[in-house]
């Protein structure tokens, strides 16, 4: 049994894999990282933040829901990103993802909720180093001075044309892209990044 659950993990091919050694090669100077996070889990919640599950949610998963617009909250290896008024993005890591949705439908305890694992739908590319807001800033449309959308913000937006979810961190950036577009924006990245490397 061990080995077929480790067989079926190599199997796994992340949508940003064919551009693991071009996103080493591109942050290489220092100035920019790129790499990809893959298999990330992703639970979409839906819930009214005002009902006793969304409290006890919160209670769950060690990490209270965020409830002001663009803010993500962390705790332990799970962070909750705000997507809507009554929607929200649970982001654990690889594998997570059973035993999550069973911790949250639990908490909401028969109270109306929907929890749904969307891990597949997307992969995560990460943007960082000093010249990252640099790269962003030539498909995003978003003000992402560190006043305006530092450590802790979250936006649903536009990239190059593509939708993502961007997160802002200590370290950089986090886009959320749907695995269709990955290679479309893995490549924008390293087209853009290209000037950055090249200029020093």
């Amino acid at each position: 049994m061990a080995d077929s659950a480790a067989e079926s993990t190599a199997e796994r091919r992340s949508p940003a894999a064919a551009f693991a050694a071009r996103f080493e090669a591109a942050s290489a100077g220092g100035g920019l990282r790129l790499a990809e996070i893959p298999f990330l889990t992703q639970i979409n919640l839906r819930v009214d933040p005002k009902s006793p599950a969304a409290e006890r949610i919160g209670t769950a998963i060690g990490v209270p829901l965020p409830v002001e617009p663009g803010t993500a909250a962390g705790g332990g290896d799970l962070e909750v990103l705000w997507l809507g008024p009554d929607e929200w993005l649970v982001v654990g890591p690889d594998g997570a993802g059973p035993g999550l949705v069973e911790r949250l439908i639990e908490a909401a305890d028969g109270e109306h909720v929907s929890v749904v694992d969307v891990s597949a739908q997307r992969t995560t590319l990460v943007v960082a180093g000093d010249r990252a807001r640099d790269v962003l800033a030539h498909g995003c449309a978003l003000d992402l001075h560190p006043r305006v959308f530092g450590p802790g913000r979250c936006a649903q937006t536009m990239l190059a044309r593509a939708g993502v979810v961007l997160v802002a961190g200590e370290d950089g950036f986090r886009l959320l892209v749907r695995s269709s577009f990955a290679g479309y924006v893995a490549e924008w990245l390293l087209d853009v990044s290209a000037e950055y490397v090249a200029g020093g």
